[in-house]
């Protein structure tokens, strides 16, 4: 029997009507779980009167704003599924994204009317609102003034799609993560447990929420639990210490990739920070370098490390702060909900210290991928989730991701995958073979190498290559180097052999990527 899906706002309007959900703190406003469930029913019927059934897709572009939780709720109540769009995004990428999603409604921000309306006239999207936090008049707020709160509530359960989140995909094409309500709960119930969410949490949220660890680390845990989140559209560490140290917020937690740790912690406002409010500290997206985790360990805040995916939505495992020391590299133990082993190249289960690829199942895994039953059928097997990832469990149960299966890095806590990357590359004509690699980075962990051959009496300047990338790449995807060579390394069966082009450029004893 499915599990039926219940909403949390108009449960919490009922509860504590009064109490403040969402803080937006570059206008100041707040919204009360009354007041959210009111605009969130208020969008629902706009929806419906315009005609939108369950399962039809609801895109929004914009920043970390209280409109993207109004429309992830509306859409909850009516069915439909929300549809995030990374705004970091040129206008070919989302594109792509559109056009394999097909929303019926894109929901923008005026600073992004120029993308959207490139998008509407390209992908034929039907219905159109702009929101703007410094204009009460916009269509989208006129859309729900003219909407009535009442709706038809459309009856959803756990299997039902909730949103679609696109991940780089290895091919060059992005994939629909599709995200069931019955992976938020779980995802809800995994993380509140190491997490300590609670009716009383109060969380700093910085990263964008169109990323899975913007949305659901800790935002819509807490969400879930009746407590209060303040919305951050730029991250900017001084302003973020000043955030966390204000005893009037009264900040509990925050989540963030190693990035936003190391500048906050390089601000000269780090040392004075009062941050003995702070309950839990999470960190994921990239491993943390121990600098980090000793220094916030200095100032009484032990980062909690996890590991997960878009498709585990997104918590797998959990490092707790006690263990973060004497288990440095560790990405901790499996969630409550969750099931891991590592497997060899046959598919057998390996024992501890030996090293495969990272399995996992439970209810917080994705279904699969949006209109993509290839990529679907290829990212399981007997139920299990391939991760791409070569792991170790050590003797005490340990989780060490040690390698990348998958031909990825991680820039800024963002997934790049060179495939996209070179294919922009193979558009200039004087490029005979092309091939990225992750390189070190002191402030984005790692960016993007390009190794560039070029044809036989052609020219080529390194400019000329970041330049072609930039318009047509998000900037995070964008090489931050070149490099020219006679010709790639390569394998008997072809296969560039990428681990060489780093024992060249970075070190023989750089960590193995490929």
């Amino acid at each position: 029997m499915s599990v039926k899906y219940y909403d949390w706002t108009a449960y919490h309007a009922n509860m504590r009507g009064n109490t403040v959900a969402i803080v937006d703190l570059d206008t100041k406003n707040e919204l009360t779980y009354a007041k959210l469930d009111e605009r969130a029913g208020r969008q629902a019927a706009w929806l419906q009167a315009k005609g939108l059934q369950k399962g039809e897709r609801v895109a929004i572009l914009a920043p970390n704003c209280p409109e993207v939780f109004e429309t992830q709720f509306a859409c909850g109540k009516t069915g439909t599924i929300c549809l995030p769009l990374n705004w970091r995004l040129t206008v070919p990428e989302l594109e792509y994204i559109v056009n394999d999603s097909s929303p019926s409604v894109l929901i923008y921000d005026r600073k992004f009317s120029e993308q959207a309306q490139e998008l509407i006239a390209l992908c034929n999207v039907p219905h159109a609102l702009e929101i703007d936090p410094e204009d009460a008049n916009t269509s989208y707020e006129q859309a729900l003034a003219g909407s009535p709160s009442e709706y038809e509530a459309v009856t959803c359960t756990h299997d039902d799609v909730a949103m679609i989140m696109y991940t780089s995909g290895t091919t060059g094409h992005p994939k629909g993560a599709m995200i069931t309500f019955g992976m938020n709960f779980y995802n809800m119930v995994n993380l509140a447990i190491p997490a300590g969410v609670n009716s009383k949490s109060v969380q700093l949220v910085a990263l964008p929420l169109f990323h899975t660890g913007g949305m659901n680390c800790y935002a819509n845990p807490i969400l879930h639990a009746g407590g209060r989140i303040l919305l951050m559209r730029n991250f900017e560490p001084g302003r973020a210490l000043a955030v966390i140290g204000d005893p009037d917020l009264g900040v509990t937690h925050f989540f963030g990739v190693p990035a936003p740790y190391q500048f906050m912690m390089q601000h000269p406002d780090f040392a004075t920070t009062d941050l003995s409010r702070i309950e839990t500290a999470g960190v994921g997206g990239a491993p943390c370098a121990e600098a980090i985790l000793q220094g916030w360990i200095d100032r009484g805040v032990g980062l909690i490390q996890g590991w997960g995916m878009t498709e585990t939505s997104p918590g797998g495992t959990a490092l707790d702060a006690a263990d973060v020391l004497r288990k440095i590299g560790s990405a901790g133990k499996p969630l409550l909900h969750t099931e891991i082993k590592i497997v060899g190249d046959e598919g057998e289960t390996l024992g501890r210290g030996e090293v495969g690829e990272l399995l996992i199942r439970g209810p917080n895994i994705t279904p699969g991928y949006w209109n993509r039953p290839d990529a679907t059928a290829d990212a399981f097997v007997d139920g299990w989730l391939k991760t791409g990832d070569a792991a170790r469990l050590d003797d005490e149960g340990f989780i060490y991701i040690v390698d990348r299966w998958k031909d990825m890095y991680i820039s800024g806590g963002e997934n790049v995958y060179p495939a996209e990357i070179e294919n922009v590359i193979y558009q200039l004509p004087e490029v005979a073979e092309a091939a990225i690699i992750g390189v070190p980075d002191e402030r984005w962990g790692e960016t993007g190498k390009a190794v560039v051959v070029v044809k036989p009496g052609a020219s080529l300047e390194a400019d000329a290559v970041v330049g072609h990338c930039l318009g047509k790449l998000a900037k995070f995807k964008v090489p931050s180097s070149v490099e020219f060579i006679d010709a790639l390394p390569r394998n008997a069966t072809g296969k560039v052999l990428k681990r060489s082009l780093r024992d060249r450029f970075v070190g023989a004893d750089a960590p193995a990527i490929s």
